[in-house]
């Protein structure tokens, strides 16, 4: 299907039933080939009044959502996609709240609808960093709130250091290219190189800042140059100006719009900002929103995340 410009006509599109389910048919099974999401089996009848399968292998039934990101779901595939849209065009990301008065859901329903896209919204390229187009540079951020503003009886005992107490998030980023980010424990040589060893190619040029972990790191499998910060911040082509620029979108995010994220979920909206990232409009690239939500809604499939996966231990936690 050509899918819709513009968040208005999609609303409209999708508005209409059929419409809505035809569209996640094709995106589910292209050319239309349906297989039973359980045992694979292609031999099945449709139930049009009711819009599912009956799959003569298994003997059970199946709808369009079985073994998607919205199985188990009563919400309507109209609210899902325009969500799915929501996420994944809105620059800074779109809270739960703002998601609940848009499509007439209860909060809590448009948070568990919102983590459940996020785990549509993966990096399928499982090519490593490090090609032709240029250096990668490599930095790590802290997430959590300023000690300035904690309770006094929260505050950490020794808060000279900006990161006491917060969460860390290594990125990567290929200049003109891609970028990855993760969550790490901390910053020692045995939890930052198995995520560059994962993400980038043996022998790549890479740009870090004066960190003392770095070194160790790269002294046998990388070209390494360092931009102290102490001294510049930019010094011909070493800099690291490239991955902060995107640490300010993750934390225009995590501050603006989801105001207080939990350490349990942070890898979730860290991988939601890494999706818009690697699929933004660019100079080679004419993106645009529609394929945007395209892709998203390519991803659907394969992915599941249950409200008890989602909390963990019986969490009750709102972002």
């Amino acid at each position: 299907m050509e899918a819709p410009e513009t968040l208005q006509k999609a609303i409209a599109y999708f508005a209409d039933p059929d419409s809505a389910f035809q569209a996640a048919v094709e995106f589910r099974w292209p050319g239309g080939n349906v297989t039973c999401p359980r045992c694979g089996g292609a031999k099945h009848s449709f139930v049009k009044t009711r819009k599912l399968w009956f799959c003569y292998v298994c003997k059970k039934q199946f709808t369009v959502k079985v073994g998607t990101v919205m199985e188990d779901s009563p919400i309507g595939l109209d609210k899902w996609m325009t969500a799915i849209w929501m996420l994944a065009n809105c620059k800074n990301g779109i809270s739960s709240y703002e998601v609940a008065r848009n499509l007439g859901i209860h909060q809590k329903s448009a948070w568990f609808m919102l983590h459940r896209i996020r785990e549509a919204l993966s990096d399928e390229t499982l090519a490593k960093l490090g090609g032709d187009s240029g250096p990668i540079e490599i930095d790590e951020t802290f997430v959590g709130g300023k000690v300035k503003n904690m309770h006094k009886s929260r505050r950490p005992k020794d808060a000279s250091q900006g990161g006491k107490g917060k969460a860390i998030v290594l990125g990567m980023l290929e200049r003109g290219g891609r970028v990855r980010a993760k969550v790490v424990k901390d910053r020692s040589k045995v939890n930052i190189a198995p995520a560059m060893k994962e993400n980038i190619q043996h022998g790549a040029h890479i740009i870090t800042d004066e960190f003392t972990s770095y070194p160790f790191v790269a002294a046998n499998n990388y070209v390494h140059e360092v931009i102290n910060h102490a001294i510049e911040y930019v010094n011909g082509h070493i800099h690291t100006n490239g991955i902060e620029n995107f640490w300010s979108l993750l934390k225009r995010g995590l501050n603006g719009t989801y105001v207080s994220v939990e350490p349990f979920h942070l890898q979730s909206y860290v991988a939601e900002q890494v999706f818009r990232f690697n699929n933004r409009a660019t100079k080679d690239n004419k993106l645009t929103d529609s394929d945007r939500w395209a892709l998203v809604m390519s991803q659907v499939a394969g992915n599941r995340l249950t409200y008890a996966q989602l909390t963990g231990k019986g969490t009750d936690t709102v972002c």
